[in-house]
């Protein structure tokens, strides 16, 4: 099959890498092309750290994870806590998804804990339909197709929880994407203990880190998501499932079969 493009799009850098590094990966390994992007560019990230030193620190994390992952990364240039919803960044979203040919495209959901979040979500939503539309971001060709848009895995329960519609093991780059994650020091070893109070927690040896990170930060696979492990895999394979991440399908997009979603996913059903 001809190589697929996808784009995850989140609102700091870490947060693709936190909620599908492990499919992008596996996208990666595959022959697809993988981008991520970052709507803010991380200036808020920090206790102690500001300014032009944070975002050119977090600019250098970002570069060290695409490398360990295989893709392309872009951060744009709104002022970390401060992203809006505006026109502006909805044309921008809907020129990066054309530019990209994307045929899936991932963001968060609209609840969520923190604003550039629910805004990330907004303006991906809000291009969903409009990238096929001729007349709008005439500097971008439209897309003659309207990509399968798909939300992270998230906690939250109002208005609604998460569906777990796809579920995909990533048990072969788990250590990959932990590298990833890693390279990030400036957030999983700095800023998210401190704002969490649990600095006291952070052992100083890097192989010590990196069980600590993996502790702190890998995912239940609650029931739900096992049991569309099953649907995707068997339950054979799906048993022997360690890691996975899930993704929900969004209303806007695509609506696909089955079918189409093994197409969009090639790496579901193999071991």
């Amino acid at each position: 099959m001809s190589a697929l493009n996808i784009i995850l799009i989140g609102a700091h850098p870490d947060d693709c890498e936190l909620f599908g590094g492990g499919t992008a990966a596996l996208f990666s390994r595959m022959g697809h092309r993988v981008k991520f992007i970052s709507m803010t560019d991380g200036s808020a990230g920090h206790h102690q750290l500001t300014g032009t030193e944070l975002v050119e620190r977090r600019s250098l994390e970002t570069i060290a994870a695409a490398d360990i992952l295989g893709i392309s990364y872009e951060i744009l240039g709104n002022p970390d806590g401060q992203l809006m919803p505006t026109l502006e960044n909805r044309h921008l979203m809907i020129q990066r998804i054309r530019e990209w040919e994307a045929d899936v495209v991932i963001s968060h959901r609209p609840n969520d804990y923190h604003p550039d979040h629910r805004y990330t979500s907004q303006i991906v939503q809000d291009a969903a339909y409009m990238v096929m539309v001729p007349h709008v971001v005439r500097q971008a060709a439209p897309l003659t197709k309207n990509p399968l848009f798909l939300y992270f895995r998230d906690r939250f329960q109002k208005p609604t929880p998460f569906s777990p519609d796809i579920a995909v093991a990533i048990d072969e780059v788990y250590e990959q994407k932990m590298q990833a994650l890693h390279a990030h020091g400036s957030q999983f070893y700095e800023w998210l203990p401190w704002i969490e109070r649990q600095a006291h927690t952070l052992p100083e040896d890097t192989q010590a880190r990196i069980a600590w990170l993996k502790a702190k930060w890998t995912f239940p696979l609650t029931p739900l998501i096992r049991h569309s492990l099953q649907r995707w895999y068997g339950p054979e394979q799906a048993a022997q499932v360690q890691q996975a991440e899930a993704f929900e399908i969004g209303e806007y997009g695509l609506q696909p079969d089955e079918s189409e979603i093994r197409r969009l996913f090639p790496m579901l059903g193999l071991s």
